[in-house]
This record gives C-alpha cells, sequence and structure tokens, in this order.
C-alpha cells in the first residue's frame, strides 16, 4: 500500500506555479543531487505523479523537495518535480522554492542574502532581496550554458522545413525564431504552440544528440521555446516555453532564458555583461546577464544569470491513497 500526507507551499513564479512540498521526503541515496534525482525516479515516482498530475495538480504544475546540502559549502538542495518528470534544474522552481522557504522560515542563509544551492544540474549561487518577511527578488547564477546545435534544418510535417539550434541552460531547448513558417510568438495563439510544440520537440531529439559532457544522465531534447516581439516595456525579448505534454511556462522560463543568453553569445549578438530582459507569454519578465564566458567539454559556454520574483499563494495538505482510484493522478493530453 502507498499512502502519504504532503504539506505544500503553494506559489507563483512570474506567473507559473510551484509547489514547495515541505513533508514526505523519501530518503534519496547518492553522492550529489543527480544521483539522487535517479534514485528518486526509479523509486519514488509516484510521489511527483501523485502530486503534480490532476486532480491535484494541472498541465502546468511544477514542484520541488528541499533537502540537506550535498556539498560542504552548500545550503541546501533542491529535488525538481512537475509533470514532465525530475528536471536536472528550473530557474522558475528555484525562485519560488526559495522565495516560499525563506518566508515560511524553512530556510536560513548561512549568509544573509546569498545561498549556494545544490541542483541534479550541478551547482547554483542565488542572490536575493528581502524586506521584512518577503522576498523581494532572486537571482540564480544558473549552471553554464552553451549552444548545442546551429541553424539545424527540421521537416515538420504539415508544417514546412523550420530552422531552429538548440542550447543548454540547464536543459536543452529547441529554439525557433522567427521564419517562413513560423511568423513569431505573437502571431500564433497558444493553440498552435501547443499543436506544433511535440512535433518539432519529437523531431528533434530523434534526429539530434543532445547529451551534456559532463553529466551523461542529462541529456534529450526536453523544451521548445518559440521567439517573438514583446509586450512589455523594457523588454529586449519574449518567448513562450513547451514543455510536458501540453504546458506552456507562464513565466519567462530561467533555464530556457539561459539557454537564449547562450545562443545569442554562440551568434555575436549578445556579449559578455550584456543584460537581457526576457518577456514571457504573458508579458513577466526575468533579467539575465552574461556573466562570465567558460568551456563545457568542447563547447564554448556562458555562466548565466537570472532575476525574477515570486509569491506565495497558500499553504495545503494532500493526501494520497492507493485506495483511490486516481491516487497516482492522470493527464488529459
Amino acid at each position: 500500500m502507498l499512502k502519504g500526507t504532503f504539506f505544500c507551499v503553494d506559489a507563483h513564479t512570474c506567473g507559473n506555479p510551484v509547489r514547495l512540498v515541505t513533508s514526505g521526503h523519501p530518503n534519496l541515496i547518492g553522492r550529489n543531487m543527480s544521483e539522487k534525482r535517479q534514485h528518486f525516479l526509479n523509486e519514488y515516482d509516484w510521489i511527483r505523479k501523485a502530486l503534480m498530475f490532476e486532480p491535484r495538480g494541472h498541465d502546468m504544475m511544477s514542484g520541488a523537495f528541499l533537502y540537506p546540502p550535498c556539498s560542504d559549502n552548500a545550503d541546501a538542495s533542491i529535488l525538481f518535480i512537475e509533470t514532465s518528470g525530475c528536471l536536472p534544474m528550473c530557474g522558475h522552481g528555484t525562485i519560488g522554492t526559495i522565495t516560499a522557504a525563506i518566508e515560511s522560515g524553512l530556510l536560513t542563509a548561512k549568509h544573509p542574502g546569498k545561498l549556494t544551492i545544490d541542483v541534479p544540474a550541478g551547482q547554483i549561487y542565488i542572490e536575493y532581496q528581502q524586506t521584512g518577511s518577503k522576498v523581494d527578488w532572486v537571482k540564480i547564477f544558473n549552471v553554464p550554458a552553451y549552444l548545442a546545435h546551429r541553424d539545424v534544418i527540421l521537416d515538420i510535417p504539415e508544417l514546412g522545413p523550420l530552422k531552429i539550434d538548440v542550447s543548454y541552460g540547464g536543459n536543452y531547448y529547441a529554439i525557433v525564431d522567427p521564419q517562413q513558417n513560423f511568423p513569431g510568438l505573437r502571431e500564433w495563439s497558444a493553440a498552435d504552440i501547443l499543436r506544433w510544440s511535440p512535433i518539432v520537440r519529437e523531431i528533434a531529439d530523434q534526429n539530434l544528440t543532445c547529451v551534456h559532457p559532463q553529466d551523461p544522465t542529462v541529456k534529450g531534447v526536453s523544451h521548445v521555446l518559440w521567439t517573438g516581439d514583446t509586450i512589455s516595456n523594457g523588454s529586449q525579448g519574449a518567448n513562450a516555453v513547451f514543455y510536458g505534454d501540453k504546458a506552456i511556462d507562464r513565466s519567462p522560463c530561467g533555464t530556457g532564458t539561459s539557454a537564449r543568453l547562450a545562443q545569442l553569445y554562440a551568434k555575436g549578438q549578445l556579449n559578455v555583461g550584456d543584460q537581457y530582459t526576457h518577456e514571457s507569454i504573458i508579458g513577466s519578465q526575468f533579467i539575465g546577464r552574461i556573466e562570465s564566458a567558460t568551456q563545457i567539454g568542447e563547447f564554448e559556454a556562458i555562466n548565466p544569470s537570472i532575476q525574477g520574483w515570486a509569491r506565495i499563494t497558500g499553504q495545503n495538505t494532500i493526501t494520497v491513497d492507493d485506495d483511490d482510484p486516481y491516487a497516482f493522478g492522470f493527464q488529459v493530453v
């Protein structure tokens, strides 16, 4: 029998949900969060499905568990859970998790305003500003990002040839800029994005090898990032990120912004030190910045940062009992 009660703090980061699970943590085995992620996927994925899928979650649901640090220099570790699986890294999830954890008294920084966090993709550094009990913003110094594939032409049935780049920012993104068969983000409806994204992702993943040079468990094109014109003052770029089976990120997407910065850097459109305000499909904004250049295996890469905000929306208690025929969730795709 599988039963559990999970206390949660629900929040959103610039419009996209984050569910910080504060109880029911399985005991994960591994030297680092990458290994612990594999243990969770192999043994405890029922928890993710129960908490993320309907009827307790929804297509856009994203969440996290906060764990003790794996490294001597870290303050904590994060395991990301969402409808698409356990991501190596999640930017909006980190901003929401850190905000919810600090405001709820679940995390205290060794050095106020600064945190070091172990995640499956590696180690990230955090700066945040707090006013009273509220966290105003969180800035992530993300894992290195790089352009993995450039100007690849994919033949998309019924749509036609589509030129894409694939860039890594903690996850692998197929990035589609406006072109003949894609007029741009603002010319397509959400239904168009949901229709074409799974097809583009599948074809890209079948035809392109995407394996992280330092961690072979981080592999495969998992997201599609469509770009277009902006709607918010101060934005330099806009995107709609598709993930899971039918989700569009309501935030500007942290790892997606990192991937976008790496793409623009590799193509000579951004330089080290440049700032890039990136907006989501609803117009919410992250501030991205190329902090420095680096190297990942054979690839020239960047060290990106992303700054955004989150707000707590409530607390809830979720009960999972396998006596319920929908205990482990479902999707209507």
